[in-house]
């Protein structure tokens, strides 16, 4: 594609060409969910504009949900149905709402490569208006949700393909949550300016104040698990390693989440677990802070994550976090000694961690105020938001100087 004349690029940047990036920034983020805030990316995007705003940049959402720049819900046959268990809703392509929700923006970033996100793309190139993107969505997601298309040899391959194709192909400036999933965009051929930069977990989520119990004093181990209901989180792991527990009279779990899932999760639980000692369901994101506080151990075993908020939120609550070792998981990478992995699926090593962390409540409360340092001052929003302002502005700055593939 040809270099855009300055006539055409005027119009997307000429309000903030006199003052420069540094100046406070107009961005329009494009999300096909937001209102719902049990969808990890929904939740990704609303933190990001809650403290970019609270800096003095403004932010329009537009998206289902969003209170300005609403977008319709476009069902899709099949496709809508399979997506709803996992709290996402695909967004109807609306030029005319786009062209009213960036006119004056500095920067238009996309969530996700499917149709709305795509219409955005273009009808912000046609404005004049740069264009970056975040990769949200792991093909490995999509395809363990798939039925039998995860079996099915190189599925996931032609995804990153489509996904290529479909936007990251033709933007300049892409987030990746995490070093696992940007060697994994560089593995299949993505050229772009990739910016590994964490989402990040809000301020609301953050540990009690200590306590000091007896070393050796011991109480019932309060687990619990955050994420969608699904094959790839692998809550089937966690429910049968409570089981074989040498304490698991003494273990409470609770998995928090909704999804295809829910009764099959249930059914387990009550054939393996004793009575009243579990819970599974959907719990509001409002109510997470207390819920996490009052627990003792966060258990992650899923097999596919492109970085993992609730781990983050666990960690940030004061929570010692288990989690399965994956090559398609970059949760791993939060784990600061060996006694928080485990080889994913394997769930008598998994009981094992269980049993040596109720056995060492001192250690593990010592853990815990560790992971919570550890997560204020490497994983806080505010930090992860200047790292995401510095992509924008050089997005800004690349798009001025004629830089992208809008321009090859």
């Amino acid at each position: 594609m040809g270099r855009m004349d300055e006539s055409e690029r005027a119009g997307g940047i000429a309000a903030s060409e006199d003052r420069g990036v540094d100046a406070p920034l107009t961005i329009a983020m494009v999300v096909d969910t937001i209102g719902n805030r049990g969808n990890g990316t929904s939740n990704s995007a609303l933190q990001y504009a809650r403290e970019l705003i609270r800096r003095g940049h403004r932010v329009r959402m537009v998206g289902i949900g969003a209170p300005e720049f609403p977008a319709e819900v476009h069902g899709l046959p099949v496709v809508s149905s399979i997506a709803s268990w996992h709290q996402v809703q695909f967004a109807r392509p609306d030029a005319a709402l786009f062209r009213r929700a960036f006119e004056g923006v500095d920067v238009v970033h996309v969530y996700l490569p499917f149709s709305f996100g795509r219409c955005a793309r273009r009808v912000a190139r046609g404005m004049g208006i740069p264009v970056t993107a975040g990769f949200h969505l792991q093909p490995e997601n999509v395809t363990y949700s798939a039925g039998p298309l995860r079996w099915m040899p190189g599925a996931s391959d032609m995804l990153y393909r489509l996904f290529r194709r479909w936007l990251y192909g033709g933007v300049l400036h892409v987030h990746a949550p995490s070093g696992m999933i940007a060697q994994q965009l560089r593995g299949h051929g993505y050229t772009n300016r990739i910016h590994v930069i964490s989402n990040g977990y809000s301020p609301r989520f953050t540990a009690q104040g200590p306590s000091e119990p007896p070393d050796d004093a011991r109480s019932p181990l309060r687990i619990v698990a955050s994420g969608r209901l699904s094959h790839e989180k692998d809550h089937i792991t966690l429910i049968r390693a409570v089981a074989i527990c040498r304490h698991r009279r003494d273990v409470g779990l609770t998995i928090c989440g909704t999804g295809p899932l829910l009764g099959r999760l249930r059914a387990e639980a009550a054939r393996l677990l004793p009575r009243g000692s579990w819970s599974i369901g959907f719990h509001d994101n409002d109510d997470m802070p207390r819920l996490l506080r009052g627990c003792d151990l966060l258990v992650h075993p899923s097999i596919v994550d492109i970085e993992s908020l609730s781990v983050l939120e666990g960690m940030a609550s004061g929570l010692v976090p288990v989690i399965a070792r994956s090559d398609l998981s970059a949760a791993g990478q939060f784990a600061l000694t060996d006694r928080s992995l485990f080889p994913v699926r394997d769930a008598r090593a998994l009981a094992e961690r269980i049993d040596w962390w109720y056995e060492h409540p001192g250690r593990r409360r010592a853990w815990g105020a560790r992971y919570a340092e550890h997560t204020t001052r490497m994983y806080a929003v505010s930090s992860c938001v200047d790292r995401f302002l510095d992509m924008e502005s050089q997005a800004i700055a690349d798009f001025r100087a004629g830089i992208g593939p809008e321009f090859g």
